[in-house]
């Protein structure tokens, strides 16, 4: 049996196929609130800086803000190889063995975590982990918790699917 060329390098980017769709990748979802408090914030620091005439200050002000809001929009998620892997910014956050993944749950703990939004994921975890739980908000949570629940079958899910008349194009506290 002789090997065409043509077919190794299809059966090489069949499998380079396959672990991409085993990689996946959920933003963090970023709260309108959340990003509401700050910006007051800086708006009221902003003026204060505008009537002592402090242009240093202002510089400094924009750096942090821009800072924060790449904090906030730069938040990823990645399941690969059974686990779970947080990354902000591209510095990695945490690690967790999504068989040690006991429940998830919906909490609005403000409790800091990486998450962008205060419609947060709990979830709690068994094993020889660290913490006891861990909190973030991925933007595809129905998709988030079946890639999980595909994963570890174990797991206890508990997220209601809560719409309500104010919320506008899912946005949320």
């Amino acid at each position: 049996m002789d090997i065409d060329l043509d077919d190794y390098q299809y059966v090489i980017l069949y499998k380079k196929r396959k672990v991409i769709e085993r990689n996946k990748k959920y933003r963090s979802r970023i709260s309108v609130f959340l990003l509401g408090i700050i910006l007051a914030a800086f708006i009221s620091a902003t003026i204060q800086v505008f009537k002592d005439m402090i242009i240093r200050d202002l510089w400094i002000l924009g750096g942090v803000f821009a800072f924060i809001v790449f904090l906030f929009s730069g938040t990823r998620y990645y399941i690969s190889d059974g686990r779970l892997y947080i990354k902000i910014c591209m510095i990695p956050s945490g690690t967790v063995e999504i068989k040690d993944i006991e429940s998830v749950e919906r909490s609005y703990n403000p409790l800091s975590s990486p998450a962008a939004s205060l419609k947060r994921l709990s979830i709690r975890l068994g094993g020889k982990s660290k913490y006891p739980f861990m909190l973030i908000s991925p933007v595809r949570e129905k998709e988030f918790l079946e890639e999980l629940k595909a994963i570890n079958p174990d797991i206890d899910v508990s997220v209601p699917d809560k719409k309500g008349s104010w919320r506008i194009q899912d946005w949320d506290i």
